[in-house]
């Protein structure tokens, strides 16, 4: 089993940037594909980024170039670089197993905004 928890999150004007953490619990963390989703209001949750545990990532087209997906092995921690960011990129955004999932965390919500 492992467990999530995100922050990181916050409001920013548009153009702006935040860096989102995912600090995971479990030892299969280590060699499984992590994945950051995003939710918008009345809308479905959806894959923005994932990691493999060998570094490969993959982007939704929608925050390619604007976002780049990261972990770091030692800290069992994924991070979210989100720059460029526009208002809808609000949402709010979740880390998991892909395409394995097990229980999502609480979230962290990114509101862009002026």
């Amino acid at each position: 089993q492992v467990q999530f928890v995100e922050s990181g999150g916050g409001l920013v004007q548009p153009g702006g940037s935040l860096r989102l953490s995912c600090a995971a619990s479990g030892r299969i963390f280590s060699i499984s594909i992590i994945g950051w989703y995003r939710q918008a209001p009345g809308k479905q949750r959806e894959l923005v980024a994932h990691i493999s545990s060998g570094g490969s990532t993959n982007y939704a087209d929608s925050v390619k170039g604007r976002f780049t997906i990261s972990r770091d092995g030692v800290k069992n921690t994924v991070y979210l670089q989100m720059t460029n960011l526009k208002p809808e990129d609000t949402a709010v955004y979740y880390c998991n197993g892909h395409p394995s999932l097990w229980t999502w965390g609480q979230g962290t919500q990114v509101t862009v905004s002026s």
